[in-house]
């Protein structure tokens, strides 16, 4: 097995640490305090194919696996959590339409939405339908050439500035199966939306509630057939695991980075905090277990690649591990900086923010240990 990234993934991995240190890092703390959506950065985004990287390259994208979008967004991830994290959102939208709209909505989305001209947000979660998504209650209704949606979301990232809504609604009865996608405008009657979340992180991008009040779409914007939307969402979700597995890893080498460069510019009992031992350990530790979190994070992601029948329970760990994991190593480099690490002057404090929420969104590590569990106790032979 080589674990060592090829030409092109190396060519990538340039690309977007130029971009993170020139458009997003010396930014983020401004973006941070006064919650500001970059959506200039994010159009210069889509023009360096950030926003369609595994949109397929006949319908505008460029077509890459999700290892190497991994290896994209960690690097984006070091220069902005939180502006990365929507950047994976819109991809998974973009990669949505693309793949599973009709001929016609495909045409009239994708070449904004890969652009950037076009934002897009992804419309799951439910008040009372967050890890049991299959129990949500948003209603749609076929009414001649259009559909009628009525309900409502929660916790949707960019809500409100978003140009495009991805939406799953029920068609059917109950379950999985009577759930189905659609393609909704973002400015289309009778939708509302919520006040923006105050939230502990996640500054960049404003997270709202989505009100339905019988909005008519043209029939052509169901993703699929119904009944199809809820296998759409667990597709997404794998590879949306991988991506916020990824801003984890990304987030926590930046912490980690900082964290080494004040150990050795910090000086207590006349040395360096880089010559005490106890914190050489703790250094030694904190890139250990982020070297791990990172490897996991590309073999699940090389696993989805390759449609390895395994690749839901290798997403479901790869969560687990590196959102565990970075939000440690965030946490511990906090605590190197002492009380410099508390305070918003140095960046230390966002990021430790900024990758809690990791823990929860994509489905929680709790629901991530669960489907772990019942696929090793389903099949003794199963993830060896």
């Amino acid at each position: 097995m080589d674990f060592e990234l090829n030409e092109d993934q190396r060519a990538f991995e340039d690309a977007a640490r130029q971009f993170a240190r020139e458009q997003l890092l010396p930014m983020a703390a401004s973006w941070d305090e006064m919650s500001t959506f970059p959506k200039d950065v994010l159009r210069n985004a889509g023009e360096m194919g950030f926003l369609s990287l595994y949109t397929p390259v006949e319908h505008g994208g460029m077509g890459l696996s999700r290892l190497d979008a991994s290896v994209i967004f960690e690097q984006l991830a070091m220069g902005c959590t939180s502006t990365t994290a929507f950047m994976t959102i819109h991809n998974m939208v973009s990669w949505m339409v693309a793949s599973f709209a009709t001929d016609q909505a495909r045409a009239e989305c994708c070449p904004k939405l890969i652009t950037g001209e076009w934002l897009g947000s992804y419309c799951l979660t439910e008040a009372n339908a967050g890890s049991d998504a299959a129990s949500l209650t948003t209603k749609a209704v076929r009414l001649g050439d259009h559909y009628e949606i009525s309900g409502a979301k929660a916790f949707i990232s960019g809500a409100g500035e978003t140009d495009l809504l991805i939406v799953m609604a029920r068609t059917g009865e109950a379950g999985p199966d009577g759930i189905s996608a659609f393609i909704v405008p973002a400015d289309a009657e009778g939708i509302s939306y919520g006040r923006k979340e105050p939230k502990l992180g996640w500054h960049s991008q404003p997270t709202r509630a989505v009100t339905f009040d019988k909005v008519r779409i043209p029939a052509h914007y169901l993703l699929g057939e119904e009944g199809q939307g809820f296998k759409f969402a667990m597709k997404g979700l794998d590879g949306g695991r991988i991506n916020i597995a990824t801003c984890s890893v990304g987030t926590a080498q930046q912490a980690l980075n900082l964290a080494r460069q004040y150990m050795t510019e910090r000086k207590q009992f006349g040395k360096p905090l880089a010559q005490f031992q106890a914190l050489q350990f703790k250094l030694a530790d904190m890139a250990t277990e982020l070297v791990a979190a990172r490897q996991l994070v590309r073999y699940a992601a090389s696993k989805l690649d390759s449609g390895d029948p395994e690749a839901t329970a290798y997403c479901a760990m790869a969560k687990r591990f590196a959102t565990d994991v970075g939000f440690a190593v965030c946490n511990q480099a906090l605590q190197l900086y002492g009380g410099y690490g508390y305070i918003q002057e140095y960046p230390i404090e966002r990021h430790f923010r900024d990758v809690r929420v990791h823990q929860i969104l994509e489905g929680t590590n709790e629901i991530m240990r669960l489907i772990i569990a019942r696929r090793l106790l389903n099949d003794d032979t199963a993830l060896l």
